[in-house]
Formats: structure tokens, sequence, C-alpha cells
């Protein structure tokens, strides 16, 4: 089963005190930041802060991550190499900003081999969380999410996408004023729809207004509705909302079992093998019966079935 990423806490590795505070937090995933978190003068320290932290310390999330700088700068190479040998046995993925082609992929794909090798961890183990920011990663997503087997997510940028596209606001996340519909459903869908396709998660990207939890939670809902498995969040507060809105309700997995059930008796000999049934005062087929499925999947990842 895949594990839920319904908020994945982004947490500066330069800070020793906010590494210390994920470590209680209920978020489904942590990332360790060295990058946009981190400054240019702190990275080389930022990066011995997290394998500290990783081979002394344990999270009350189950998944672990950490964020490497991209490759336009002159320090991709070394996070990999440093972490990966120093704390590999305890991250569950890199995660990848600014991708633009799958080529970017491949490449870390091989450093990130060597460096398991080095660290005698077995070659694959630690996945890749890729991001996509811009216009060209976005016009390269369906290739970019079939670019190896270490793939796990695709997660959108809004930042750096919202300065690649000129958009008029200066909020994160947020939608530009005076613009009627949703400002990144194109984004959003392009993204989902190459995640899909290739078996992996789709996750949104931060709301940076970290006092603005309804503002928060309309960007996340938003997400939710599309089929996101969840979002990154930026601070404590925006947890709770975070892992409601990315919860299948109960009532919607109630009906999904229902549904599943009614399906295997009616399609079954003894059932009738009858192709279409009524549920709820609704008609099922078979694309009903994978609906009620994929709703099914995400409630067993927040483990609610």
């Amino acid at each position: 089963m895949t594990a839920a990423r319904r908020t994945v806490l982004a947490v500066p590795g330069s800070s020793d005190r906010f590494i210390a505070k994920s470590q209680g937090l209920e978020v489904d995933a942590v990332f360790l930041d060295l990058e946009d978190a981190v400054a240019p003068p702190a990275k080389a320290q930022a990066r011995e802060q997290i394998v500290a932290a990783l081979t002394s310390g344990s999270w009350r999330a189950p998944t672990v991550t950490v964020r490497v700088n991209d490759w336009s700068s002159p320090w991709t190479t070394q996070d990999v190499w440093r972490v990966v040998t120093g704390a590999g046995q305890h991250v569950a993925a890199l995660v990848l900003p600014k991708v633009q082609s799958a080529d970017h992929v491949r490449a870390l794909d091989l450093v990130l081999t060597q460096a398991e090798q080095d660290a005698g961890l077995p070659v694959g183990r630690i996945g890749l969380e890729v991001q996509i920011e811009d216009a060209a990663g976005l016009l390269h997503a369906a290739d970019i999410a079939a670019a190896g087997p270490r793939m796990r997510t695709l997660v959108f940028g809004p930042g750096d996408f919202m300065a690649s596209m000129g958009m008029a606001t200066t909020t994160v996340g947020a939608q530009p004023p005076g613009y009627l519909g949703d400002a990144f459903h194109h984004a959003l869908m392009t993204i989902l729809v190459a995640a899909r396709a290739h078996g992996l998660q789709a996750i949104d990207g931060p709301y940076v207004a970290i006092r603005d939890v309804e503002g928060f939670r309309e960007s996340a809902r938003r997400a939710a509705a599309l089929g996101y498995d969840g979002k990154w969040v930026l601070h404590p507060d925006q947890i709770a909302a975070g892992n409601e809105i990315f919860t299948p309700p109960q009532a919607d997995i109630d009906r999904s079992l229902r549904i599943v059930e009614a399906y295997e008796h009616a399609t079954s000999s003894a059932g009738g093998a009858v192709g279409a049934i009524v549920v709820d005062d609704e008609m099922v087929d078979v694309a009903g019966l994978r609906v009620a499925q994929s709703l099914l999947a995400k409630g067993r990842a927040a483990g609610l079935c």
C-alpha cells in the first residue's frame, strides 16, 4: 500500500528547533529542506544537521524525506552524497525541486545509485519525489512522471510556477486578484494526469499565508476535489485542516464499501451475474465500482478501513 501523504510538512534543515518540533506533529510526511528554506552560507552545515537528526531522532510521521537543491545550483550532488551516505537508511525519498525534464530525474537517479552503493544500501530503496514548478516542467510532466522506477510523487510548486507565468499576486498558492476561475487548474490537472498515468501520487504545493487557515482550506479543497492525495503544509496550524480535507468522509467510505460488496455479489454466479446494479438509488456499473475502489484505497492509506 502506498503511504498516505495527506499533509507533508516542510522543515528547514538548518533549524534544530524546527526539526525537533516536527518530530511530534501529526503529519503523514515530513521533508527536511536543504533548498529554499536554507540560506546559501548555511547549506553545508544544514546537511550535517539533517544527518544528525535522522540518525539520532525519530518522527511520528511515518514518512521522512529530504529536499535537495535543484540541478541549476552547485549543491545537488553534495546534498545527495552527504545525506545518503550519512543517514540513507532513514530516508524514504529525496525531493528534487525545479524539475524541467526527465533528464533531471535520471541524473539524480545515477548519483543516488552510487551513493546507495557507497552506503551499503539496496539500490533503488530511496524513492524520488519530483517538483514541477515552471512552464518547461509542466510541458514535460508526462515524461518526468515516466522517468524511472524510483518515482513516487509529482508535486506542484506554485511559487516558482507563478513567477514563471508572471501571475499578478505575491501570495504563493493564492488565486490572483481579478481572475474569476482557478488560475492553477490547468497545471494541477496536467500534473495529476501525468501522475495517475504512471501510478504516482499527486501532491499540491504550499499556501504561504500561514495564519489564513480558511485560505489554506479553500486551496486544499480545490486540489482534493480534483483527486490530489495531499498538500504541503508550512505551519502546525495548517495540519488539522489538511488531514481533514484529504481524508475521505466516513459516509463516502461506508457507501463505497456497500458498492463494492453489492457489485461483487451481483456479478457472481450466485448473484445472477448482473453487470449493472442500483445502490442507494444510483446506477452502478464497473466504472462506478472503480470510483468506489479508488476512494477506499485512500481510506485505507489514511487507516480508516
